[in-house]
């Protein structure tokens, strides 16, 4: 598993490097070749998003792993993970290095090529367990830091008659505390259109866009509320000073806790954008919605954990949980009725970050805490 993470890691896999992420696809194809069944990589779904000068442009991401093994057994599970990072090829960190004897710091180590890994060698250990009760999908896309939305099909698609998933998220604290609860995510590109005038002459005749999306962000900030956050991010647009602006493009993120949340947000949101649109005179067009349903703890959920947890206690691992701010591949598993463990990765921190580490016993601990955790839903465990 070490060297596999230390090889993986060398590829950079950013989430917009098609090149590098086709050379990723490559490996994982090969190492997933050692279960049965056929890999495949399948096209991403079409996706668009808005430049900064308000256009709507189709967006290109990679390719996704797809593995199915005995469709035909009576157990189905999923198990989901991500081949891509948020390391740019440009970005300065590109290279491992080890910490101290035990951790390793270096991109997507723990986040999450580490978890594959994982993925991985509990997958072989139930290939020679016998298990041929077992059928499971594999999915590891290349968009989930981008919000998985050319993958988002394949995996609801997935998903159907599973009766449990496991994804490989790294633990939520260095201590292998699992993340239970996570908000949902949606991110908007509200596209203002104006009009313009001479900023001296006649600015009268002007209505302008930069202003009112500044009147709008600051509607979305009045929005918090305990279980919604909301956060106005940027504003693109403008014009040359002496010319009242006709165009700008607000971006944002809102993260409500629930799905009833979800639907006040969405409400919201509709009023603010009339309300702006009538008292400035303006356009307003918004593009985006909330790809990551609110992932509740459910019975269902509860009850996974609690497999997951009796089995650490099995293999000598104290295992937690708790809520968490972060969204992942988990919410839109669950959101399709399937319980989910999302953070059966390696043991790290830092994530995002040049500091990002894998402390490497984990591999083996989480390695063997996902075989039991499998081989007992296999054995009809709930």
């Amino acid at each position: 598993m070490l060297e596999q993470v230390l090889a993986w890691s060398a590829v950079n896999s950013g989430s917009r490097n098609l090149d590098g992420l086709a050379r990723m696809a490559s490996l994982l194809g090969d190492a997933f070749s050692a279960l049965p069944g056929s890999a495949v990589l399948v096209d991403p779904a079409p996706v668009d998003a808005v430049d900064a000068a308000g256009k709507t442009i189709a967006i290109a991401h990679g390719r996704n792993l797809h593995l199915k093994v005995r469709p035909e057994a009576p157990v189905q599970l999923l198990f989901t993970g991500h081949m891509d990072t948020v390391f740019g090829v440009d970005h300065a960190f590109q290279e491992t290095r080890w910490l101290d004897e035990g951790v390793i710091n270096g991109p997507g180590t723990a986040d999450m090529k580490g978890g594959i890994a994982v993925m991985l060698a509990a997958l072989k250990a139930i290939e020679t367990s016998g298990a041929t009760n077992l059928g499971y999908e594999v999915i590891i896309n290349s968009d989930e830091e981008v919000g998985s939305l050319g993958s988002a099909p394949l995996i609801a698609e997935a998903a159907r008659g599973k009766k449990a998933a496991l994804t490989y998220e790294p633990s939520a604290l260095p201590d292998g505390t699992l993340a239970g609860a996570r908000p949902g995510s949606g991110n908007f590109a509200i596209t203002i259109h104006g009009r313009s005038a001479h900023a001296g002459r006649n600015p009268e005749d002007g209505r302008n866009a930069l202003t009112a999306a500044a009147h709008l962000a600051l509607l979305f900030e009045a929005m918090r509320q305990p279980g919604l956050s909301v956060n106005p991010a940027r504003i693109d647009g403008g014009s040359p000073s002496n010319v009242v602006p006709d165009i700008a493009i607000l971006r944002v993120n809102m993260r409500p806790a629930t799905p009833e949340l979800q639907r006040i947000a969405q409400a919201m949101i509709d009023e603010a954008i009339a309300l702006v649109s009538s008292e400035r005179e303006v356009q307003i067009h918004i593009h985006g919605g909330f790809a990551r349903p609110p992932k509740p703890m459910t019975p269902e959920a509860e009850a996974l954990f609690g497999l997951v947890k009796q089995a650490g206690s099995d293999l000598g691992q104290a295992i937690g949980w708790q809520s968490t701010g972060g969204v992942c591949d988990g919410n839109n598993i669950a959101a399709c009725g399937v319980p989910v463990v999302d953070t059966m990765g390696v043991r790290g921190g830092k994530i995002h970050s040049m500091e990002e580490f894998l402390i490497v016993e984990s591999l083996k601990e989480r390695a063997a805490l996902s075989a039991l955790t499998i081989l007992r839903l296999a054995g009809g465990a709930t």
